[in-house]
């Protein structure tokens, strides 16, 4: 098993952790602004945004564990445990932009 990551295996990472946070940090700004009434949100927004998360850590959890399990190297474990929280980050993202701003009539 490899312990180090390769130069382009750490880019790779630190990109996909990077958009990943972008994307979260839009996605809470967006759901606030939707209990606040800026944004149009569904009434389960609350809900989902509490109960994904158990689903996420647990996604992670096992992709980790699987790639680690075949002996994949450390920059592809983390990958591995990365990927379904991003998944999960951009298709939130895409879902509220499309909902859009609550602007007054």
């Amino acid at each position: 098993m490899v312990m180090f990551f390769t130069p382009k295996q750490a880019m790779q990472l630190s990109t996909t952790a990077g958009m990943m946070m972008a994307e979260a940090q839009m996605v809470i700004a967006m759901r606030l602004w939707g209990l606040a009434g800026l944004w149009n949100t569904t009434p389960e927004e609350s809900y989902r945004m509490v109960a994904e998360k158990a689903d996420a850590v647990l996604q992670s959890t096992l992709r980790a564990g699987e790639a680690a399990l075949s002996g994949k190297g450390a920059a592809s474990v983390a990958m591995a445990a990365l990927k379904p929280v991003r998944r999960r980050t951009r298709a939130n993202l895409k879902r509220l932009q499309e909902r859009g701003p609550n602007l007054p009539r």
